[in-house]
């Protein structure tokens, strides 16, 4: 957790919090990123509420998003793990 600024004498305990945190911090980020973007892409005036159009958009949008995240994860993981010598 050097990145953090945090030294060896940290309670592994709070780092492992911190980690978490910063977890959820990064999920909600990304949530709210997919929710804007597909919000832009799909709705073009809001209403009242959604028309079947729109939320047939924004469910493909987010999955999609969702997919490629994924991916991407995925493929970061297996580079990494080449990289160690895992494979």
């Amino acid at each position: 957790m050097s990145d953090l600024g945090l030294d060896s004498k940290v309670d592994p305990e709070l780092q492992e919090f911190i980690h978490a945190q910063q977890q959820k911090a990064q999920m909600t980020a990304r949530i709210l990123e997919f929710s804007e973007t597909c919000w832009d892409k799909c709705v073009d005036k809001p209403g009242k509420k959604l028309e079947s159009r729109q939320e047939t958009c924004l469910d493909n949008c987010v999955n999609r998003f969702i997919d490629t995240s994924l991916f991407i994860a995925n493929r970061y993981a297996q580079k990494i793990q080449k990289q160690s010598g895992g494979y």
